[in-house]
């Protein structure tokens, strides 16, 4: 009897290893299917967090935008009205009349910032080319402050400045090139060099020497050389009236191009 127990217990053990040999891949199978459903939905659920706050960072970029775009077209616009006060008093008769004696044709292309001057003189042509932003240079001397020390109202003297380039060419396209202030009372050559016509601008050309630096009489003939090609300072106030007159059109144009490209 004993030995026929030992047999039954035996047998009962290794049927129940096998039972279990038997389940244990569907377990495992079981549990890896779990784990997989858990990531699953740890990553649908971090990818609808991630989708809401992109959503939601994109919705708030575009209200930002909107909100800043609109007040610098509020800005633009006041500065509009301000450009357009300012340019209504001009008087713009200078832009039609000449002063008596102005030998140049006036090319004023829209949009470019130089107002350029042009007209034949023999078997010459002459070219100027005007900066629209013409200054102020300011003269040694200053204004004395009044005897009760108010000098809110004291500005030191100076005079109107127009920088040009001259161009002066024949016919086989070789030019002198004079670099010009213009002022009311004189006409100063800063620099003067030879342009020529296939000169490459890679090349370091000699130009000459400082103009200040040439013998006094070779100045004062070149000074004659452009007064009588009309480089005169009679005519200075009348183009600083009109580059003025250029230089607050253009800006109120820049304006509304400014407003249009935001506008968009």
């Amino acid at each position: 009897m004993a030995l026929s127990t030992v047999f039954r217990r035996a047998s009962s053990t290794v049927a129940t290893l096998a039972f279990r040999a038997a389940r244990s891949p569907v377990s495992f199978r079981s549990g890896a299917v779990s784990a997989e459903r858990l990531i699953l939905g740890s990553q649908i659920m971090r990818g609808s967090v991630s989708s809401f706050s992109f959503s939601r960072f994109s919705t708030e970029s575009a209200i930002t935008k909107t909100t800043a775009d609109e007040k610098l077209v509020s800005v633009i616009e006041s500065e509009i009205e301000c450009a357009v006060e300012e340019e209504a008093p001009h008087d713009t008769s200078i832009l039609e009349e000449k002063p008596e004696g102005f030998p140049f044709e006036i090319i004023d292309t829209p949009g470019e910032r130089t107002v350029l001057l042009r007209r034949k003189f023999e078997d010459e042509t002459i070219q100027v080319v005007v900066d629209s932003v013409a200054s102020y240079d300011d003269e040694e001397d200053e204004a004395e402050p009044n005897d009760e020390g108010d000098d809110e109202d004291q500005e030191s003297v100076g005079k109107i400045r127009v920088p040009m380039v001259v161009s002066v060419e024949k016919g086989d396209g070789v030019c002198l090139e004079f670099g010009v202030s213009a002022y009311p009372d004189e006409i100063v050559i800063d620099s003067l060099s030879i342009k020529q016509p296939q000169e490459s601008e890679n090349e370091l050309a000699y130009e000459g020497p400082d103009f200040d630096d040439l013998d006094e009489n070779l100045q004062k003939a070149f000074h004659r050389y452009l007064e009588i090609r009309g480089i005169k300072p009679s005519f200075t106030t009348f183009l600083a009236d009109y580059v003025a007159n250029k230089d607050s059109r253009e800006y109120l144009q820049w304006l509304k191009d400014l407003k249009s490209f935001v506008e968009k």
